[in-house]
């Protein structure tokens, strides 16, 4: 069995940016975005916010849904 691609890995792949840049943008920890972008953990409220404020630095327009299963 593959590493799942979750939403928010396919959008770093197609924008080219990396865990670290979102890392680095949205104050969460590497560790935790690994484990957020495969499917292993699924964030809480407090880290989707973050999260989501580091996309929309690039994406204004970006909704939460386009990013996780809520």
């Amino acid at each position: 069995m593959g590493v799942k691609k979750t939403k928010l890995k396919n959008w770093l792949a197609k924008e080219g940016r990396s865990q670290a840049w979102l890392s680095r943008n949205s104050n969460v920890s590497r560790h935790a975005l690994s484990e957020i972008c495969t499917g292993k953990r699924d964030p809480n409220m407090s880290t989707v916010k973050k999260i989501m404020s580091a996309i929309r630095k690039v994406n204004k327009d970006a909704k939460v849904e386009d990013f996780f299963d809520v």
